[in-house]
C-alpha cells in the first residue's frame, strides 16, 4: 500500500494485526528531558559533543574508569528526575489487555525499545531493553547485573579515585562495578528473543528513531519483508523511512502517539 498519514486507514489495520511491535529510540523520551544520542549538530546529540569510542566501550571503561563513570553518572541523574510523557504511557496501554483487545482483538504487544532511560516503565513480559539500563550496574568481576535506581557517586569533577567508584556489594567480591548498559561491540540484550518476536510480527510501529542503529535497523525492514506494515512516528521525514513505511505521522510522538492510538481524552481516562 502507499505511504499514507490516514489515521483511520492505520486504525484498520491495527484492528486486523494479532502481533504488534513497537520498535523505540530516543525520540521517544526526549519530551522527558532525556538528550538523543545522535542528532543534528546544535540540537543536543550526545554524540555530538563526546567521542562514542571514548566513553561507551569496555575498553574505555578499562582504561579510564572514572571518566566513563562520570559521564554516565549524570546521564544517571538525569534519568532518576525524569518522568514518563504522554508516548511512554500510550505504549504502557497498550499492555492493559482489556484496552489492546479494544485496539486489536486477540492481539499482543511487545516494545523493543533502544533507550536507556528505563522511562518504559511496563511489565517486563512486554518490553525488551536491548541495550539495558542506565540504572543498572554490571560487576565486572562476578558479572552481576542489578538495577540500583540510586545516587552512587559524589558530584565531583573528573577524574575520581578508583576506589570511589561504586563496587560490588555480592559477599566476597567487591569488583569494579560499570554501568549496566551494552556498549559499542557488545551483544544486545535478548537479541534471539527479540528476533522471535519480529519474526512473528504483522505491525511494526518506529517511534522516536530513525532506525539507523543496528539491530534495530533491521527490524522494520524484516516485518515488512515478511508481509507486515509498518508505521513511523516521527518528528522528521527521512527517506529511507518514507520508502519504507505504509504509514507516517509526522510530529514530536509524545503528540501523535496518542492522538493516533486512541479516539480522545475521555477514550483514555476509560482505562
Amino acid at each position: 500500500m502507499a505511504n499514507s498519514n490516514s489515521i483511520e486507514a492505520f486504525r484498520k489495520v491495527l484492528r486486523e494485526s494479532r502481533h504488534v511491535v513497537a520498535v523505540a529510540g530516543a525520540g521517544l523520551s526526549t519530551a522527558s528531558g532525556i538528550p538523543s544520542w545522535r542528532g543534528q549538530k546544535g540540537q543536543g546529540g550526545i554524540w555530538n559533543f563526546y567521542d562514542p569510542a571514548i566513553l561507551a566501550s569496555l575498553e574505555a571503561f578499562t582504561r579510564d574508569p572514572s571518566l566513563v563513570w562520570h559521564h554516565y553518572h549524570v546521564l544517571r541523574e538525569i534519568a532518576l528526575h525524569s518522568t514518563p510523557n504522554p508516548a511512554h504511557v500510550s505504549l504502557a496501554m497498550l499492555c492493559i489487555p482489556e484496552l489492546l483487545h479494544h485496539l486489536a482483538s486477540d492481539a499482543e504487544f511487545t516494545l523493543i525499545t533502544q533507550n536507556i532511560d528505563g522511562l518504559s516503565n511496563i511489565p517486563e513480559s512486554h518490553i525488551y531493553e536491548m541495550h539495558g539500563r542506565v540504572l543498572d550496574t554490571l560487576c565486572t568481576q562476578c558479572s552481576n547485573l542489578r538495577h540500583d535506581g540510586k545516587k552512587l557517586l559524589m558530584v565531583r569533577d573528573h577524574p575520581i579515585p578508583v576506589d570511589e567508584l561504586p563496587h560490588c556489594e555480592q559477599p566476597e567480591c567487591g569488583g569494579l562495578l560499570r554501568p549496566g548498559v551494552v556498549w559499542f561491540d557488545e551483544v544486545p540484550r535478548n537479541s534471539r528473543e527479540i528476533w522471535r518476536k519480529v519474526d512473528e510480527a504483522d505491525l511494526c510501529l518506529v517511534i522516536g528513531t530513525s532506525s539507523t542503529v543496528q539491530l534495530a535497523a533491521g527490524f522494520a525492514h524484516e516485518i515488512k519483508d515478511h508481509g507486515g506494515k509498518v508505521a513511523i512516528f516521527s518528528i522528521e521525514n527521512v527517506k529511507e523511512q518514507t520508502e519504507l513505511a505504509d504509514f507516517t505521522f509526522l510530529g514530536p510522538c509524545e503528540v501523535t502517539l496518542p492522538n493516533v492510538l486512541f479516539d480522545s481524552d475521555t477514550d483514555r481516562d476509560t482505562y
